[in-house]
């Protein structure tokens, strides 16, 4: 598989001078459908690599510059608009590792900017949004009503002018999901970065990337997802805080699993995993030469399992009834 020759050349960059035409243009999918070809440009920088090669992956550091520094003035500008309201938003994922200076951001592709506010500031932050030029992506009044009552984000908003997404978080999770994360924790231990930003607390970032991977979503996407917790792991120097937060969260279970996968994965392998931990890798790990999914079946199982664990099992028929009426098909 593309997928497990991928996560091979990124544990050992200086293993690229063996590899054959064919086994790159796998690899170079595998990377660009997992949005890691950046970061695997990033590793190889310094590395012998066909002609060909080179110029894709120097294509991809120029994009991944390019996307960190579009996020980086996004976050700028959501500053200006929330600093009347004497709100400093809480930068989450991509755009938090890079506003931090952290190894994750290195070569990573950033699409929205994700911040995080205090619940009972969400309507202050949405009206100075829009005052300052974002608007709803979703006007369908159903998904904003879905959003509002249930998610742990307002629908997402897009600037008129700049086409740029934002999304307003006010937890890491959605508000019917089992884990209950402690929002108000999360805030009080962010850290001011300057410029009007701050982030989460070292163990925090690896909290929310861990939520966000186990506890949220399909794994869609889940080898940049775990890289991101694997750089995040390597820095991170208070190993019994990261505990505590995890059980604070109600995630210890899941910081277990992403340590297992990520040391299966990109570390040394010497974890030992267990039988649902081999599910989750094959699903990780399935990827083929042209960037496929090549277990659609286990991909539609986990499709349903993020629903499962978004909602209670009646919620979620009437939600995916409401979905299936409206055209919604899951990809």
């Amino acid at each position: 598989m593309s997928a497990a020759a991928l996560v091979q050349l990124m544990r050992t960059p200086e293993s690229a001078a063996a590899l054959r035409a064919d086994q790159w243009n796998g690899i170079l999918s595998a990377a660009r459908a997992e949005r890691l070809l950046g970061t695997l440009a990033a590793l190889l920088e310094y590395v012998a690599v066909p002609d060909a090669v080179r110029a894709i992956l120097a294509d991809a550091r120029r994009d991944a510059e390019r996307e960190q520094r579009i996020a980086l003035w996004e976050a700028n500008r959501a500053v200006e608009a929330l600093a009347p309201l004497g709100l400093e938003p809480i930068l989450l994922k991509g755009a938090a590792y890079a506003a931090a200076g952290l190894n994750a951001a290195r070569g990573r592709m950033i699409g929205d900017l994700d911040i995080l506010v205090p619940r009972d500031r969400l309507e202050e932050a949405e009206g100075a949004l829009l005052a300052a030029g974002w608007e709803w992506v979703k006007p369908d009044p159903y998904d904003d009503a879905y959003y509002r009552r249930w998610m742990h984000e307002l629908p997402p908003l897009i600037h008129r002018e700049r086409d740029r997404m934002i999304d307003v978080h006010h937890t890491i999770l959605p508000l019917t999901a089992r884990p209950r994360p402690d929002a108000a924790a999360l805030i009080a231990q962010s850290v001011e970065i300057g410029g009007g930003l701050r982030v989460l607390s070292p163990a925090d970032r690896i909290i929310h990337a861990v939520a966000h991977m186990l506890a949220d979503g399909d794994l869609s996407g889940g080898l940049r997802n775990l890289w991101d917790i694997k750089c995040l792991f390597a820095e991170i120097e208070d190993k019994s805080e990261l505990e505590r937060r995890a059980a604070r969260h109600g995630l210890t279970a899941h910081l277990a699993r992403a340590r297992r996968l990520a040391d299966h994965v990109y570390g040394q392998g010497e974890t030992r995993v267990t039988l649902a931990d081999r599910v989750f890798l094959r699903r990780l790990l399935s990827r083929d030469a042209w960037g496929r999914d090549s277990r659609k079946w286990l991909g539609l199982a986990f499709y349903i399992r993020s629903h499962l664990l978004r909602m209670p099992p009646l919620m979620l028929i009437r939600h995916l009834w409401t979905k299936w009426r409206k055209g919604h098909r899951p990809v």
